[in-house]
């Protein structure tokens, strides 16, 4: 049944009485843009805690000196294995790409080893809460055009998971949108506005919408800091996939009040609640690899470490005194503003002398993956884009060393791509000339062999054994761990799941390996042909993509891998062989991508206890809570109603919606907004609510929504069809 229109006062209806504001009342911080050109030594900061940093400097001698010893020795066997006769250029060549991709992998190893020491011997953090807190902390969530029933669930569960703490007071809530969808930003307001209802006015729940999405996430963050920062000595950042127990929170809080050197502390976060056969397989992989990693890294970065944008806790007033992006030079891909901002902000505020670093044993923080392969890439295609524009931050005045080095494993960590592709095609190359190319047995300078390239194929044998080790060493590292844990191992199924596992998700990956290759190596080559990536929402639920897609996205890389097979089996058996597992991962990229989106595959490996993680088992209670609470939220329908009409049919909603608007800017003489013009005429055009609703596009219907006059045009329309009065119900 419709809403009645009829005039409605807040004298006759108590919902229309003003309630609380939606934000609460700004208090301004400045933030000055940062130059990275310019800096001096006297702009930064002295620790208040005098530090001894010689257990970093050991560490960090372990992983580069352990790094650079086993890239010597890689090159040293490269070399051995190509130079059985003279070496041409091309055998140069390889060498060269070979050493270039080994280290990257001897560093991974090193650190990894460093991290697995670390969990092995060790000593556990205490647990425990503090028993009070000092300060202030704002807990903010971005959004960006997302689901509300999940989004707002997450953060109701978290709400409650930090007043179970006893130590709630001490924290507020704010969901900050950057909204562009027209319905869904009506759906974020109406379950504001539920969630408050529900809550009552001491859950210090706030929201606030911008009208243009500047700077996207890291320019959301800001302008939150800008205005209400103030309030605040701390800030959590959350993603919109992000769940975090209420104790981890209040033990970051209180980590960020005992150390006055503190600029960023991160959590690591460990992913959860996924299904399909691909997010099962990151699932499992961050569970059993991620904390070796992560340690290690926290091992050898100490208090030069990095930032990965959400579940982690920030000084409120440095970051606004040193977090300020700069605009980098020229237009996108590599110019413009800068997409991976949190390593940025990292780098800015280590450079003033703050301290950045993670607890990676610190548990209770989550996050979820992409469900499928296809999804992966195309976040990964930004990532690969913000960590490209870091060649144009890299050389920044001031920054420190490893800091440096941050940027430049962010950067290799996409240029590995192609130069694994690169030593790939010279390695088919040099087996090809050897093949079918007649040596040059006369050549103008006298020679008394031809030149002839050759391989010792034993010891080219023997290194990629040893590559392939390396390689698979921090997986084996945390599967040693998960076995001698005997709690992780029980809740991961047994020691004969838990390997089989690890077997699948090895086998899988590698599968996998050589279709992410040829993808990251399209996204670098598209960048440098000054292609930008743009920011779309993410697909964060499981399901699956239309086969057609699929198809689309992967016939490249089959036929590649087609040509790659028929070329090498023609040219060498041992070639073939060689080769066969990139041959089998490219020919089969399509299948593969279509079973890693399949909710039935993972959920079959679930049932047979495989991949299966202690979370899985044993699912945190937030977790629990967190999904409860979504599927109450979906009850809600919010997230499928027409935002416009339902603004149009609810008198209270369009009241409380006028009230969060901002204030009305005044257009310029000369200057005409095509999308108000166009919007506006179709409202005089308009006879229904119907006809409006029909004509208005999404870009003329959020200008309807920022303007109170405009939206009082609409109420004035009759109302003709069933569309609005389903709204309405």
């Amino acid at each position: 049944m419709a809403l009645s229109l009829d005039t409605v006062s807040p004298e006759t209806n108590p919902a229309l009485q003003r309630p609380a504001a939606a934000m609460p009342p700004e208090s301004r911080l400045e933030m000055p843009t940062q130059s990275l050109r310019r800096w001096s030594a006297s702009q930064e900061r002295k620790p208040v805690v005098d530090r001894s940093r010689l257990h970093t400097r050991l560490a960090r001698l372990f992983v580069f000196g352990g790094g650079l010893l086993l890239t010597a020795f890689g090159t040293y066997e490269m070399y051995q294995v190509v130079s059985v006769s003279r070496t041409t250029v091309l055998q140069w060549v390889l060498v060269g790409l070979f050493t270039v991709n080994f280290s990257w992998i001897a560093v991974a190893f090193t650190s990894a080893l460093l991290g697995f020491f670390a969990l092995l011997f060790g000593r556990k953090a205490p647990e425990g809460l503090p028993a009070s807190l000092s300060h202030r902390t704002a807990v903010v969530m971005p959004v960006y055009n997302e689901q509300t029933s999940r989004t707002y669930a997450a953060l109701e569960a978290i709400y409650e998971s930090v007043e179970a703490t006893g130590l709630g007071s001490h924290f507020d809530y704010f969901i900050l949108s950057d909204t562009t969808d027209p319905d869904a930003w009506i759906a974020e307001e109406r379950a504001f506005l539920a969630l408050r209802d529900r809550l009552g006015p001491d859950a210090r729940f706030y929201y606030r919408h911008r009208e243009k999405n500047h700077h996207r996430k890291a320019g959301n963050i800001a302008d939150f800091v800008k205005r209400w920062g103030g309030h605040y000595e701390h800030m959590l950042v959350l993603d919109a996939d992000s769940l975090m127990t209420g104790e981890c929170i209040v033990r970051l809080a209180a980590a960020m009040e005992a150390d006055p050197d503190a600029g960023i502390i991160q959590s690591l976060p460990l992913i959860i609640n996924r299904n399909t056969l691909f997010a099962r397989l990151q699932q499992f992989a961050a569970r059993v690899t991620g904390p070796v990693i992560a340690t290690g890294l926290s091992v050898w970065m100490g208090r030069d470490g990095n930032y990965w944008g959400h579940n982690a806790i920030i000084r409120t007033a440095a970051f606004a005194a040193q977090g300020g992006l700069p605009d980098l030079k020229g237009k996108p891909p590599l110019g413009g503003h800068i997409l991976s901002h949190d390593f940025v902000e990292a780098a800015l505020l280590r450079r003033a002398g703050w301290d950045v670093y993670m607890l990676p044993d610190l548990g209770g923080s989550y996050e979820e993956s992409p469900p499928s392969l296809i999804d992966l890439s195309a976040r990964d295609r930004r990532w690969c884009q913000g960590n490209l524009q870091h060649t144009r931050v890299i050389g920044a005045k001031g920054l420190k060393l490893p800091t440096r080095q941050h940027f430049a494993t962010g950067i290799m960590s996409y240029l590995a791509s192609p130069f694994w592709l690169f030593q790939l095609i010279v390695g088919i190359a040099l087996v090809l000339q050897t093949t079918y190319i007649r040596p040059e047995y006369f050549a103008r300078d006298f020679r008394l062999y031809p030149v002839w390239p050759r391989f010792d194929p034993e010891r080219a044998l023997t290194l990629f054994a040893i590559t392939m080790g390396i390689l698979i060493a921090p997986k084996v590292f945390g599967l040693m761990l998960m076995l001698v844990r005997g709690r992780d191992r029980r809740a991961s199924g047994g020691s004969i799941r838990l390997i089989v596992s690890a077997v699948i998700e090895i086998v899988l990956s590698a599968l996998l390996a050589p279709i992410l290759m040829l993808i990251q190596s399209g996204s670098v080559f598209q960048i440098m042909l000054g292609r930008d990536t743009g920011w779309q929402p993410q697909r964060r639920d499981d399901g699956s993509i239309p086969f057609r897609d699929i198809v689309r996205r992967h016939r490249s890389h089959t036929v590649l891998g087609l040509l790659a097979g028929i070329s090498a089996f023609l040219i060498a058996t041992s070639l073939f062989l060689w080769m066969s597992p990139t041959i089998l991962g490219l020919l089969l990229a399509i299948p593969l991508s279509w079973l890693s989106g399949q909710l039935g595959a993972g959920l079959a490996l679930k049932r047979l206890g495989l991949l299966r993680t202690p979370e899985e088992f044993e699912p945190p209670p937030i977790a629990t809570r967190a999904n409860a609470l979504q599927a109450r939220n979906a009850s809600f329908d919010f997230d499928d109603r027409d935002g416009l009409a339902a603004l149009y049919a609810d008198p209270v909603l369009r009241t409380r919606h006028a009230d969060m608007l901002p204030p009305a800017t005044a257009r310029r003489r000369g200057e005409i907004d095509t999308e108000r013009a166009l919007a506006e005429a179709k409202l005089s055009d308009a006879e229904t609510v119907d006809d409006a609703l029909v004509w208005l596009k999404p870009k003329e219907r959020m200008v309807v929504m920022r303007d109170a006059a405009m939206l009082e045009r609409l109420v004035q329309l009759k109302q003709a069809g069933a569309e609005v009065a389903k709204a309405a119900e």
